[in-house]
C-alpha cells in the first residue's frame, strides 16, 4: 500500500496542474474578450475561472471592471470588495473600488476607500486625483479636492487629469483665473482633452470673454462633433453676443443631434424673432410647446410673434393661456388687453385694465389706456 503514495500525490499533482491551467485558460480568454469589448463574455469566463479557482484577487478584480464598464456598479463594487479580502495591502483593489464608489454616488465610501489606497502607495497619484475629484462631488470639501489634486501634480507635474480637475473646482469656487490657468496646462498635456475645453470655455464665458469662450467650445465641437453640448454652450455663447446667425446655426445642430431637446426650440425660436422670422419662431416655440406645455414664458413669446403677424386672436389664446399659468402676473393681463384693444375687444380689454390695476394700482400706462377707452 505505501508504494502507492507517490502514485497517488503524482495524480493528485497533475489534477492540480491541470486545474489551475484550465483556470488559467478562462482567465486569458476573459482578458482577450475584455479587450475587445466582449463584456458579457469576459465575465462569463471569469466566473469560470473564479470557480475553479476561487482564490485569485485578479479575475474579481477583472470580472469587477467588465461588470462596471456594463453599468452594474453594485455587481463591481461586490467584486472589488471580494479582490480586497483575498489581497487586503492591494492599493489597486481599493483605489478601483473607490473610483465605482464615486461613480455609485457614494463619495464617502469613495474617499474612504482612496485614503486606504493613499496609505497603502502614498506616492499614488492616481488615487489622489480620484479622492480630489470624490471631495468635489461631495461639494462640501472643495479645499480638500484642491489639497488632493495639488498633491497629485506635486507627484506628477505633467498629469493633465489632476489639472482639469483642480481647474473645475476653483471655477466651482469662483476662481476663474486659476481655473483657466489650471485647464490651459491641462490642454497643454492633453490637447484632445475635451472636457478641459469645455469648461475652460464656460470660464471664460463667466469672464465675459466671449470670443475666448466660443473658441473653445469650437475646439471642443472639433473633437466631438456629434456631441450636442457643445453646440449648446456655443450658441448660449452667441446668445450673449447677439450672433442670431450663429444662435441658429449652433440650435440647429443641437435638434438634428437632439431632437427632443426643447430648450434648442426655445433658443432657436427666440433668435428667429430676433431675427424677423416670425414664422420660423412661431414653429419653433409650437415645439417647445409641445416638450413644455406648462412653461407660461413661451405662450407669451408665441403670442407677441402672433401679434406683431397680425394674427391677434392666435395672440389673445396664447396670452390667455399665459394668464392661466400665470394668474397673479400684471404684465399678462396688459398685454391680452393691447391685443384685445386692436382687435376692437373694447369691453374685454376694460378688464384685463381694471385687472391690472387692481394687481398694480400705480400703472399709469393701463390707467391711460382704460381712461382713453372710457371717453369712447
Amino acid at each position: 500500500m505505501l508504494k502507492c503514495f507517490p502514485l497517488t500525490a503524482l495524480l493528485l499533482n497533475m489534477a492540480a496542474s491541470a486545474f489551475c491551467e484550465t483556470a488559467d485558460a478562462y482567465s486569458d480568454s476573459g482578458y482577450a474578450k475584455f479587450n475587445t469589448n466582449d463584456f458579457d463574455g469576459a465575465i462569463a469566463d471569469f466566473t469560470k475561472a473564479i470557480e475553479l479557482k476561487p482564490d485569485d484577487y485578479g479575475d474579481y478584480i477583472f470580472r469587477g471592471a467588465a461588470k462596471q464598464k456594463k453599468s452594474d456598479l453594485d455587481g463591481a463594487i461586490t467584486d472589488y470588495t471580494k479582490s480586497i479580502e483575498l489581497k487586503p495591502d492591494s492599493a489597486d483593489a481599493y483605489k478601483i473600488r473607490g473610483t465605482a464608489r464615486m461613480f455609485n454616488n457614494d463619495s464617502d465610501g469613495a474617499i474612504a476607500d482612496l485614503t486606504k489606497a493613499i496609505e497603502l502607495k502614498p506616492d499614488y497619484v492616481d488615487a489622489y486625483v480620484t479622492r480630489g475629484s470624490a471631495k468635489y462631488l461631495k461639494k462640501s470639501d472643495l479645499d480638500g479636492a484642491i489639497a488632493d489634486l495639488s498633491k497629485a501634480i506635486e507627484l506628477n507635474a505633467t498629469n493633465a487629469d489632476a489639472y482639469r480637475y483642480r481647474g473645475i473646482v476653483k471655477d466651482e469656487k469662483k476662481d476663474l483665473d486659476g481655473a483657466i490657468t489650471d485647464l490651459s496646462k491641462a490642454i497643454e498635456f492633453n490637447p484632445n482633452d475635451t472636457s478641459a475645453y469645455r469648461h475652460r470655455g464656460e470660464a471664460k464665458e463667466e469672464k465675459k470673454d466671449l470670443d475666448g469662450a466660443i473658441e473653445d467650445f469650437t475646439k471642443f465641437i472639433e473633437l466631438k462633433p456629434n456631441d450636442a453640448e457643445g453646440y449648446d454652450d456655443r450658441g448660449l455663447a452667441r446668445i450673449k453676443k447677439l450672433d442670431w446667425d450663429g444662435v441658429i446655426a449652433d440650435y440647429s445642430k443641437v435638434i438634428e443631434l437632439k431632437p427632443d431637446d426643447a430648450y434648442a426650440y426655445y433658443s432657436r425660436g427666440d433668435a428667429r424673432k430676433f431675427k424677423g422670422d416670425l414664422d420660423g419662431a412661431i414653429e419653433d416655440f409650437t415645439k417647445y410647446i409641445e416638450f413644455q406645455p406648462n412653461d407660461p414664458g413661451t405662450y407669451h413669446d408665441r403670442g407677441v410673434a402672433r401679434q406683431d403677424k397680425g394674427d391677434l386672436d392666435g395672440a389673445i389664446a396664447d396670452f390667455s393661456k399665459y394668464i392661466e399659468l400665470k394668474t397673479n402676473d400684471a404684465d399678462a393681463y396688459y398685454i391680452r388687453a393691447v391685443a384685445r384693444q386692436a382687435k376692437g375687444d373694447f369691453d374685454g380689454a376694460k378688464t384685463d385694465y381694471k385687472k391690472v390695476l387692481e394687481i398694480k394700482p400705480d400703472n399709469e400706462r393701463a390707467q391711460n389706456r382704460l381712461d382713453e377707452l372710457n371717453k369712447k
